[in-house]
């Protein structure tokens, strides 16, 4: 009994520290977001995509195609429920190797009777990818205004560096597919704001499992 009642505790205070711990990350996510965008531009962080500087032009006139290393990219998208857009696309996937440049293109079109205004994030799949991914020119972070029933064509001109096929641990994952995900928000932060009582109920039940007890009822 000793045993069980100590497991619930020490449960119970998992969950409390991991909601805790929820809280700090949005908080300082909503008081920092420009840092983060700089911050993993720069690093490739969390699959977050290198920000083509001066260097990296310099790297990308000397370089040449790593033909051994064939790649394939993917793209994907999604749209956060309060923009009426559709997001996608134009082409699925392309295959290319690294130290080749990519220009692929994205369309978005305004589905409301309003003028809608959103603002795109992204990343890149695998995590440890990002670093290797780097964009020369790209429309994320960049607000787009769209009238009713408007359409735009946004590319994305990007190429994944040579260093890419030496690296040790996506040589031993076997990593020949790389996605690069944008997601669309309503830049009206009243719109796309989080629902935290909500947010906070999904991670309670991810903790303790009630998530997967629904799916098996």
């Amino acid at each position: 009994k000793q045993w069980y009642q100590r497991r619930v505790r020490g449960k119970r205070e998992g969950i409390m520290m991991s909601v805790s711990l929820l809280f700090l990350m949005l908080g300082i996510s909503a008081a920092c977001v420009p840092l983060y965008k700089i911050f993993c531009s720069a690093t490739g962080y969390g699959g977050t995509t290198k920000k083509h500087g001066k260097e990296a032009e310099e790297k990308l006139k000397k370089m040449g195609p790593v033909e051994w290393r064939p790649i394939t990219v993917s793209f994907t998208s999604m749209v956060n429920p309060c923009l009426d857009w559709s997001f996608e696309p134009v082409v699925d996937t392309v295959e290319l190797v690294p130290g080749e440049t990519c220009l692929a293109f994205f369309t978005a079109k305004n589905n409301s009777n309003e003028v809608l205004t959103g603002i795109s994030t992204y990343n890149v799949i695998p995590y440890e990818a990002g670093s290797y991914f780097n964009k020369i020119q790209c429309f994320c972070f960049d607000e787009q205004t769209l009238h009713p029933g408007e359409e735009l064509d946004m590319p994305v001109f990007f190429y994944i560096d040579p260093e890419f096929a030496l690296d040790p641990d996506l040589i031993r994952d076997k990593c020949d597919n790389v996605v690069l995900h944008y997601t669309f928000y309503n830049t009206d932060e009243k719109e796309s704001r989080f629902d935290i009582p909500e947010l906070v109920g999904r991670v309670t039940s991810m903790i303790t499992g009630e998530d997967k007890k629904q799916d098996a009822i």
